[in-house]
């Protein structure tokens, strides 16, 4: 197995950003040989190169897209290519450390006037990939593949010249589809000739991070190799006479986060995309990974320590017990204060208790904002209105030992009911350099929690007494990836969780969907609901909040009315509709009270 498959087999790797959107920012316009710049300008490369490897990259791309003999003669730098390539692989690995990859870029060859002759085109890849190797890159890259015709000449190339790994990187619209309206299968095509596979595939360019996701899936689906997401930074908008691509960071590294569960081996950064993007995406995709496998490592049971029963469903709670008994659970989100007056909080509470209400799910630091701690919020609600709390855990901002500390706390504050979930990075946030901890992910603290119920602590060691907490978790039914969320929503169940709450349904049948895939697992799931307060609500909604499908459809109901108060109560009706036909199917409702407003909530509730 050669180091490029091995690496991308045992963690997800992230790639660097683009090179040429860098050297536009350093002045230098299109009518200079970007690729001749690393003989001209060679410290400006480095510098490039520098800064992600600042940024946390796993793999740099030489400066070599377009430094065949084609495409720098229009330059008078034809006889030059020998020395551009070998220049611009020193550049790279001069930047690099010991432990990073240096991939030979290369481009498609130019078409001349003429029309595309395939016959010199090949040569020109051939020969490139030849000096590359000889100059001492660890892989090269056929990046921004737009048709079957360039993909067979790469793997010709690959085929006949050198042995060296190689990738294959197609570029397609947002629905898969090559510059002619081939579909992404004809790219693959090539690959079923005799002859050295890649050893990955990758998606480059294309149109933005969001446009990205159906060509991923498609290609995740048609290939068993590990492939690779580098997406342009959005779509660019002339500004002050150049192009500037709008995609923030944050954004960018909440895309690649999808990419990664969707089963992307590495991310990375195309056309718009500099160091700064690269830099979000190394800071929460390793933080995400490294979640998953720390909890991964915790997963063989623990020997020589005794284990007790854990207490049964219906005697942990009053939640606990009317979900074990099949009865109909109503349960409203309330947000902690950003303050730490916790009198209207406790108010709304009291009316939800007044409404015969449930229980009070409590978020934990929702779209990574800093709040009252929930745990204080839930131990006041229970004690001064008498009415359970559903404590919302994340395992973003405590480490193992303070994890366990607030669990036990739990434990002696009578706080039974909790709910298990990853949590969204700090850069989603107002406190965006906040350090993300994510020593487990919410399977982990699910199997965690399990055992401190049969009186077994984090690191193995007995307990004096057992916990006795019910173990709830999330799921997504409008997940990207399916797959995945059905794997991890299996492996919540075996980890010992007891009953689940869905993101927000708007589309029915996804949910139907969701319930039909796990009708196995026999665990009761309740549906979460968000009365829409308003037609800007509705788009946050669909733009901005991660797992939440708005179909349109409602959007549609919710523009037509014309008043704030008409779109309330709009959101009201959809929400009632979709309880009405979701009820049948699942063991009770979770509503939000959007903006705190706990009276549209309990419109939506405590209807008959």
């Amino acid at each position: 197995m050669s180091k490029l498959r091995q690496r991308l087999t045992d963690s997800v790797l992230v790639f660097d950003g683009a090179m040429g959107t860098e050297i536009y920012k350093r002045d230098f316009f299109v009518n200079t040989s970007f690729d001749g710049l690393n003989l001209a300008a060679p410290d400006v490369i480095r510098k490039i190169h520098e800064s992600y490897v600042e940024a946390g990259a796993d793999i740099l791309t030489t400066n070599t897209f377009a430094a065949n003999h084609v495409a720098l003669a229009k330059f008078g730098l034809g006889e030059k290519t020998r020395e551009v390539n070998v220049a611009a692989v020193d550049i790279a690995r001069s930047a690099a450390g010991p432990n990073m990859l240096v991939a030979g870029s290369i481009g498609p060859i130019p078409r001349s006037r003429h029309g595309f002759n395939a016959e010199p085109a090949l040569d020109a890849l051939a020969e490139q990939l030849e000096l590359l190797e000889g100059a001492g890159v660890d892989f090269v890259i056929f990046e921004t593949i737009h048709s079957s015709a360039e993909s067979e000449l790469a793997f010709k190339a690959a085929n006949i010249a050198g042995s060296l790994p190689y990738m294959m990187s197609f570029s397609v619209d947002r629905e898969g589809r090559a510059a002619k309206g081939e579909p992404l299968e004809s790219l693959l095509k090539p690959l079923e000739s005799e002859g050295r596979r890649p050893d990955a595939l990758g998606l480059n360019c294309c149109v933005g991070p969001e446009g990205l996701l159906t060509p991923l899936e498609k290609l995740l689906a048609a290939t068993d190799l590990p492939v690779v997401a580098q997406p342009n930074a959005g779509m660019p908008k002339q500004v002050g006479g150049r192009m500037i691509y709008m995609a923030s960071p944050e954004y960018f590294a909440t895309y690649a986060l999808r990419f990664v569960n969707m089963g992307a081996a590495s991310v990375g950064g195309c056309c718009g995309t500099g160091p700064e993007h690269i830099a979000e995406i190394a800071k929460n995709v390793k933080r995400a990974v490294i979640a998953v496998k720390r909890s991964e490592k915790t997963a063989d049971p623990v020997a020589d320590v005794p284990e007790v029963d854990p207490a049964p469903t219906a005697e942990k709670s009053k939640l606990g017990a009317k979900i074990a008994a099949g009865e109909w659970v109503a349960t409203i989100e309330i947000t902690p204060p950003k303050g730490y007056d916790l009198g209207a909080t406790l108010e709304k509470a009291r009316c939800c208790r007044d409404a015969r209400i449930d229980a009070i799910n409590i978020p934990d630091g929702p779209r990574a904002s800093s709040r009252i701690s929930p745990l204080v919020t839930s131990m006041m609600i229970q004690n001064e209105v008498g009415i359970e709390a559903v404590l919302h855990f994340c395992c973003r901002d405590r480490n193992l030992i303070g994890m366990q500390s607030d669990l036990l706390g739990c434990a002696a504050a009578g706080i039974a009911n909790i709910l298990f979930i990853t949590g969204d990075p700090p850069k989603v946030g107002h406190y965006p350099d906040a350090s993300a901890v994510f020593d487990a992910d919410s399977i982990g603290m699910v199997r965690f929690q399990n055992r401190l119920n049969r009186g077994i602590d984090i690191g193995g060691n007995p307990i004096p007494a057992p916990t006795k907490a019910l173990i709830g978790v999330g799921a997504d039914p409008n997940a990207i990836d399916m797959t995945r969320e059905l794997r991890r929503t299996r492996e919540k169940v075996e980890a010992g969780a007891e009953f689940i709450i869905t993101q927000p349904v708007f589309s029915v049948g996804s949910l139907f969907s969701f319930l039909d895939a796990i009708e196995d697992l026999n665990v009761p799931v309740i549906a979460g609901i968000w009365p829409l307060a308003s037609y800007r609500n509705a788009e946050f909604m669909r733009n901005e909040v991660p797992g939440v499908v708005v179909p349109d459809e409602i959007m549609e109901r919710m523009e037509r009315r014309g008043t704030k108060e008409e779109q309330r109560a709009e959101g009201i009706a959809i929400a009632r509709e979709t309880l009405t036909v979701v009820r049948s199917r699942v063991a009770g409702v979770q509503v939000s009270a959007p903006f705190g407003n706990v009276e549209t909530a309990l419109a939506v509730a405590n209807q008959d």
